[in-house]
């Protein structure tokens, strides 16, 4: 049965003026005019039967026209001037709704097959109507399947607010908001959707551990091990996470060991190549992988021992071979120049914020290693027998590495599901919070380089192989462009600074520039919900979460006015020192 049931006596007005996508709309009621707000959808009648043309609503103008009264004009007399209102509204077409296509009802389609006749009736779109169009949205999309819900629309609140599940992973996507405009409790509300269906599978990058509150079925939290996580000998059973540090590239490991300003840093660079090269061939020949020799690399995630490379640098830099003279010895091709490598080295074997990297154990030198952490991070709620939803805390990764660590778990997913046979690839999502921090516009050295390399490629590549983003952040100007022109679906929330709403207006199709006007003045929890996913554009308030983040603003002056406070200060100095928190 046809949505759309108008009557023409229910038009709000009728079009005066065609240009392409846009439709001047003369409206002479009053009351109607009253009734229509901006951004609010409206209906045109085609000029073909069994078809509506959707539009959004861009303006609304109120001329006053002067003229001259002729009836009453006298050659004697002044002339009086008359004056008369005229109401114009401007639309944006945005799709088409079909009554009926071959046996499918009510289908829509975002694309313009005609445009409306001159004096053509235009209707508003509310109500019930308006929550049986978004249904009729949803169903086309998702034949069988509940769609992916937000909340209800702020102009019709009676109208539920759906987005299409699979174009909002496929496609790539972008949350953003200032602080405090509820884009945590935005990312919640997704989250516990996706961990309800049965073979979920989704990746949460958690930098400040703000989303431990959210628990239940279908979702697990992952944490990088701590120093107090590798005191207590805590492993991957107990949802503690090490990356070893054979699961970097090349490239990688010396982002994170080599100064590129030192004079032999070409010679530290060859050498480091190859003792890496040489341990990974150990390895491998004592493991008997012998088609894995045949064909590994530097890049090859296969388990080296980073002792044994120490100690071959320790020798080459001390080396000393003989000399032209019988009898007597001079310095080796590399003795002196390898000091500072390893230095910095030994230093990062010795820190404990690096333990989950240095001092993963025997456990994570096995071969078997790496399936198992795939497993953890690719596995669905069926395969893994726990939540298809992981979120990993990073909190206690230092900053400085932060975009490489961040970076490799990316890397890892990625490559594993690109090298998984078509027939046997499995959809995940990675959700990256606070993305500003790891996939920067501009990175100042090479650990963000690194990290930032692997999702360029997941943008590009990653719908090919079944790797969906979302980008979460509370400042899109510091976030990287080629990311986020990758990115096809939008959620914005109110966002203050200008630079940050001129990047996301940007980003929106060209039709709906106007529409991004809203950013500044959304109310809490409101967004703008824009792209492949939404189909139309829409503002939506987005409903409550069951589990908060616990991203609460600390309220300062009521925390100043409080007559007994607990000074803290002690235990923290404490907890700096020992690397471990006092909860632990």
């Amino acid at each position: 049965m046809p949505i759309f049931d108008y009557q023409t006596e229910d038009a709000i007005g009728s079009v005066y003026s065609v240009d392409t996508g846009t439709v001047l709309l003369s409206v002479s009621n009053l009351d109607a005019l009253r009734r229509m707000q901006v951004n609010h959808l409206v209906v045109l009648r085609s000029s073909r039967a069994g078809q509506h043309l959707i539009g959004l609503i861009n303006k609304i103008m109120r001329k006053a026209l002067v003229g001259v009264n002729e009836d009453e004009q006298d050659d004697n007399d002044i002339q009086d001037d008359s004056i008369a209102v005229e109401n114009i509204v401007r639309l944006t077409l945005i799709g088409t709704l079909l009554d009926a296509v071959g046996t499918e009802q009510n289908v829509f389609r975002r694309t313009l097959e005609t445009v409306p006749e001159i004096d053509a009736p235009c209707f508003m779109l509310g109500g019930e109507r308006l929550t049986g169009f978004m249904r009729a949205i949803s169903k086309q999309i998702v034949e069988g399947q509940e769609p992916l819900s937000l909340g209800k629309y702020t102009l019709d609140e009676e109208a539920d607010a759906w987005i299409d599940g699979n174009r909002f992973f496929q496609r790539h996507a972008v949350v953003v908001g200032s602080t405090g405009s509820g884009k945590s409790w935005t990312v919640a509300r997704i989250l516990e959707q996706v961990a309800q269906l049965p073979n979920a599978s989704a990746l949460l990058f958690d930098i400040h551990g703000e989303y431990s509150p959210l628990d239940g079925d279908g979702i697990s939290h992952l944490k990088v091990a701590g120093p107090g996580d590798l005191t207590a000998n805590k492993t991957l059973a107990d949802g503690v996470l090490y990356l070893p540090y054979w699961l970097l590239t090349y490239e990688e490991m010396l982002a994170m060991l080599l100064d590129r300003s030192d004079q032999n840093a070409p010679n530290q660079a060859m050498v480091f190549n190859r003792e890496v090269t040489d341990a990974k061939r150990a390895y491998l020949e004592s493991s008997k992988k012998d088609e894995v020799l045949a064909n590994f690399t530097i890049d090859s995630p296969v388990p080296f021992e980073i002792q044994a490379v120490l100690e071959r640098l320790i020798f080459l830099n001390e080396e000393r071979v003989e000399g032209a003279r019988k009898g007597t010895t001079k310095a080796g091709d590399f003795n002196g120049k390898l000091s500072r490598f390893i230095q910095r080295l030994d230093a990062k074997r010795q820190d404990r914020r690096l333990g989950f990297m240095f001092s993963a154990g025997d456990d994570a030198m096995r071969y078997e290693w790496m399936q198992e952490l795939a497993t953890v991070f690719l596995g669905s709620t069926k395969v893994r027998g726990a939540g298809g939803v992981k979120i990993i805390d990073f909190s206690e990764v230092p900053s400085d590495i932060l975009p490489l660590i961040i970076g490799l778990v990316a890397r890892v997913v990625f490559s594993v599901q690109q090298w998984t046979d078509k027939d046997k690839q499995h959809p995940v999502a990675l959700l990256c919070d606070e993305a500003h921090l790891y996939i920067p516009e501009r990175h100042e050295s090479g650990v963000s380089e690194q990290g930032l390399k692997s999702f360029e490629r997941i943008a590009k590549e990653g719908r090919k192989y079944g790797v969906g983003l979302a980008v979460i952040s509370q400042r899109p100007a510091e976030v990287n462009r080629t990311v986020l022109s990758q990115c096809n679906n939008f959620v914005a929330m109110r966002l203050t600074n200008a630079e940050d709403q001129s990047v996301i207006r940007r980003l929106m199709p060209d039709t709906l520039g106007g529409f991004a006007e809203l950013l500044p003045i959304l109310d809490i929890g409101e967004a703008l919900v824009v792209g492949d996913a939404a189909m139309l554009p829409s503002r939506i308030r987005i409903d409550e979460p069951t589990k908060h983040p616990s991203s609460a603003t600390v309220d300062f002056w009521d925390r100043w006015a409080a007559e007994n406070v607990e000074d803290g200060i002690a235990d923290a100095v404490e907890a700096l020192r020992k690397q471990q928190s006092s909860a632990e």
